[in-house]
């Protein structure tokens, strides 16, 4: 394999991960709300409009790692036009930045779906406290932004 061709296969394979950790924390995340909200929905139907946010916000970081997948292999790579071969060094910081910021969104969406899923409690209990339920899973999300606005800062300011 030439050195182009596999800074190239880095470079997707990094986006690709990037997207695949993040979709399954994602998953993972909006399991464990969901499996909490449907308990409080079978005891009273009521509350699943309120309870529809603390169950999505888990799902935000595949949309991260879409977003990656996205710059890296539409945006850097032109994957649908010219490509741009990236070197090997290249295609190995690109994978390395789709691992980390992937990772990154992996665990905090899980942690988020715990959070959102202790969260439905409040909205259990309180229903009127709902935009309050969402504060806490909020500060989860923090850490996946800055995870997402660091890997985008790299991929930009990298040089071709």
């Amino acid at each position: 394999m030439e050195q182009n061709a596999l800074g190239l296969a880095l470079g997707v394979g990094g986006s690709v991960l990037a997207f695949a950790l993040a979709a399954s924390g994602s998953s993972i995340g909006v399991g464990y709300a969901g499996r909490a909200a449907s308990g409080v929905v079978t005891e009273d139907p009521d509350k699943f409009g309120r309870l529809i946010p603390i169950v999505a916000i888990p799902g935000t970081q595949g949309f991260y790692g879409f977003l990656l997948f996205f710059l890296v292999t539409i945006v850097k790579i032109n994957l649908l036009g010219q490509i741009h071969y990236p070197s090997l060094e290249q295609g190995i910081k690109i994978f390395l930045v789709g691992f980390s910021v992937g990772l990154t969104l992996l665990i905090s969406a899980i942690h988020q779906g715990k959070v959102s899923a202790a969260c439905v409690g409040i909205i259990a209990k309180k229903p009127e406290q709902a935009g309050k339920a969402l504060i806490l899973p909020a500060f989860v999300e923090t850490y996946a932004v800055l995870s997402l606005v660091v890997g985008v800062l790299v991929l930009l300011f990298m040089k071709y």
